[in-house]
């Protein structure tokens, strides 16, 4: 009787383990390191608990529904968001949603520091003449947001700070935001259900009374570790449209070619120069400015012609196939290498 239970024992516990492991969760929602009711008078407990529990378990749920199965499933939420627009709106809205509550609850206190200080309390004076100043700005943006979405404070690609508004679930990271790339470090919500149960329809009583429970330790934490992250330099890459378009044109050509369709290359070598002229031309962004990729940048122009002329030429595929080669092999000296997600 005794062997019999320990095996059935045994099996419960490894079915229990199969089963855990397959419906594991790629995104989690992490603990909110306060009660409900914490941040009141200012955020009520009822808003903080259906938020909380509702709204950002809705957008992580989705989030992981939109992920599975797919190559995405293993790629890290900021990689994700830099290109949310090409990855679809389920990842879009509910990566978005997912990230931008992460950080809201993780900069909101009940006790928390109530100035910056340090670096970022100086590069707030540098930037914006004064804390009060950025309050204005911020509140502001979020003021004239139409409909849903946030504000941010947000780190540049060029390491300075600045202030953006963003409809939905969209934030600085994502290609979506264009011009207003970068590193969140403090995000306001505004939407209604952040604050519609106590303040109704006054978006701006609700924008006075946030900044009562932002940790400015904390932004001044997240303005540290923005100042450092290797996303930053990510983003600024994807910003640079002319090297996307580049990019993209030797990746439609280039690939038929290695299986042998030579189709694309002959159609489209004539916009390969383009293409090129306008990388070489365009403003190169701060941290891939070198004499290494400038001299990349002039050998995709030459590289560029010289495929052309023997497009022109009607050439054999061998030598067409040799000069796209070089070409490709100088373009990761400026993109670096190409993977799977790009």
């Amino acid at each position: 009787m005794n062997i019999k239970f320990s095996f059935f024992t045994i099996c419960i516990v490894l079915v229990s383990f199969i089963t855990t492991e397959s419906i594991a969760q790629p995104f989690s929602l992490s603990p909110l390191g306060y009660s409900y009711d914490a941040l009141e008078p200012y955020i009520d407990a009822q808003t903080m608990e259906i938020h909380y529990s509702k709204h950002h378990q809705a957008y992580l749920n989705n989030l992981n529904k939109a992920v599975a199965g797919t190559k995405a499933e293993k790629v890290p939420l900021e990689e994700l968001l830099v290109a949310a627009e090409k990855r679809g709106n389920a990842i879009r809205n509910n990566g978005g949603g997912h990230y931008n509550h992460t950080l809201f609850w993780n900069i909101l206190s009940p006790a928390g520091n109530k100035l910056p200080e340090g670096k970022l309390a100086s590069d707030i004076a540098t930037t914006f003449m004064s804390l009060d100043s950025l309050k204005k700005l911020m509140n502001a943006g979020a003021a004239t947001r139409f409909g849903s979405g946030w504000v941010w404070l947000y780190v540049t690609p060029e390491k300075k700070l600045a202030v953006a508004s963003t409809p939905n679930q969209d934030n600085p990271i994502m290609d979506a935001a264009k011009e207003n790339r970068g590193i969140p470090i403090l995000g306001i919500d505004v939407w209604e259900h952040a604050y519609y149960l106590k303040y109704q329809n006054k978006r701006g009583d609700y924008l006075g009374a946030i900044w009562n429970v932002i940790d400015w330790k904390k932004v001044g934490q997240n303005y540290e570790s923005a100042l450092k992250s290797p996303l930053l330099k990510v983003i600024e890459k994807d910003a640079w449209q002319a090297l996307k378009d580049f990019h993209m044109v030797m990746a439609q050509t280039f690939h038929p070619v290695e299986e042998g369709n030579y189709k694309p290359i002959r159609e489209r070598s004539g916009e390969m120069l383009d293409k090129a002229k306008l990388l070489s031309n365009s403003k190169v962004p701060a941290s891939f400015q070198s004499p290494e990729i400038t001299k990349a940048l002039n050998d995709l122009v030459d590289g560029s012609a010289k495929l052309d002329k023997l497009v022109t030429k009607k050439a054999k595929d061998e030598k067409i196939k040799e000069s796209l080669t070089k070409l490709h092999d100088t373009f990761p000296i400026i993109q670096g290498l190409c993977s799977d997600e790009h």
